[in-house]
């Protein structure tokens, strides 16, 4: 099998996830590169020292630009933007729910209009697999519908048996593309995501219908779109008896280090979100003492790193009254190294995650993270 189990602390998992482009450690957050970049001046050489494992691209964006044939041609997207590491990549599913207004879903796939210039885009589970296989990503994601979580119980209903018509199809389509001898990654794996809104009825049968596909990982999808951290936790818990237990498990698009300390502690194996990068750009800081706002007065002369315990290269050489003085002279260097700060915390609170599972004392860590963390500076 390609994923392990090393140890276990109630729900919360250790485990290893072997892949053509190497070992993922696990639980593990994914950086996210939307556009196969990381936003706020992030090269890839960046990524590699702050500790990334793995990095999240999405289709849909990539599709439209600058277009997955361009990629193709240039040798797919681990050459195109020189990475040498896992690379997971977002079926364009949940653009079926943030493009609401410019979308149309039918059985046999979903019309888009490009955000961009309103151009018609249609985009199938074959099409979703084949952009993702010119792409040629370590772990493709099934497209699926993703509604609102507040949606009516019928709807979801009917949205959840599509969304499973879908991933056979993509199951179908993955085999055929893995197959050829001009595919960039043959060994490409596919993910399958859970839906059902907040309803548990709905979470579960659908979590029974795909793990019979006996695919290489599955998602939670469909959460931290409205919904209480409350209600999302929940359907975590619900979820996870039926989800594979030899199979890492994904939750989508979440969240902060709260939130990814409590999935953990449910049996979640893998995150992302772009809740760092984004709240860096705006000098919103994680750091081991709780949440900092840069653009306080109070740091305009503070001579102390952002995180005193943090060794990241803005940590490491700067001050926070020189990265606030950044900030308010609209210096680029200032959303550039609050981002590497930002992705270096996730990243090392994985490690720190990993290492508390590893040395059984997951449960005193846990506690101790959650009242530390949820504090301001």
């Amino acid at each position: 099998m390609s994923f392990k189990i090393l140890r276990k602390d109630g729900a919360a998992r250790r485990g290893v996830f072997h892949t053509v482009h190497g070992e993922i450690q696990t639980p593990v957050f994914m950086n996210v590169g939307t556009s196969a970049a990381i936003k706020g001046g992030v090269s890839t050489d960046d990524l590699r020292q702050i500790r990334c494992q793995v990095e999240l691209s999405n289709t849909y964006h990539l599709h439209v630009r600058p277009g997955d044939d361009l990629i193709y041609r240039m040798g797919g997207l681990h050459r195109f933007f020189n990475w040498d590491r896992p690379i997971l990549t977002d079926s364009g599913g949940f653009q079926v729910f943030s493009l609401a207004k410019l979308r149309n879903i039918k059985e046999e796939g979903v019309h888009f209009q490009s955000h961009m210039d309103g151009a018609h885009i249609f985009m199938s589970p074959e099409i979703s697999m084949q952009i993702q296989s010119h792409l040629g990503s370590t772990i493709a994601m099934a497209l699926d519908e993703c509604p609102s979580s507040v949606a009516e119980h019928s709807y979801i209903d009917r949205s959840c048996d599509r969304t499973v018509r879908w991933l056979y199809r993509c199951r179908e389509e993955m085999n055929r593309l893995n197959a050829l001898p001009e595919t960039v990654n043959p060994h490409q794996m596919l993910f399958g995501i859970n839906q059902g809104g907040v309803y548990a009825d709905l979470r579960i049968r659908h979590m029974k219908q795909i793990a019979e596909l006996d695919l290489e990982g599955y998602a939670i999808g469909g959460l931290a779109v409205g919904e209480t951290a409350e209600e999302m936790y929940r359907i975590i818990e619900e979820v996870e008896p039926y989800m594979p237990a030899d199979r890492p498990r994904y939750l989508m698009g979440v969240g902060t280090p709260l939130n990814i300390l409590e999935a953990v502690d449910r049996g979640v194996d893998f995150f992302d979100c772009v809740l760092p990068s984004r709240n860096a750009r705006h000098g919103n800081l994680f750091t081991s003492e709780g949440l900092l706002n840069l653009n306080n007065n109070k740091f305009a002369e503070d001579p102390l790193p952002l995180d005193p315990a943090c060794d990241c290269p803005a940590c490491r050489s700067y001050s926070r009254a020189y990265i606030r003085h950044l900030f308010k002279a609209r210096e680029m260097l200032a959303m550039r190294l609050c981002v590497l700060h930002n992705l270096y915390f996730y990243n090392r609170l994985m490690e720190q995650i990993r290492d508390a599972l590893e040395n059984g004392c997951w449960r005193s860590f846990k506690e101790e993270a959650v009242e530390r963390l949820g504090k301001r500076v």
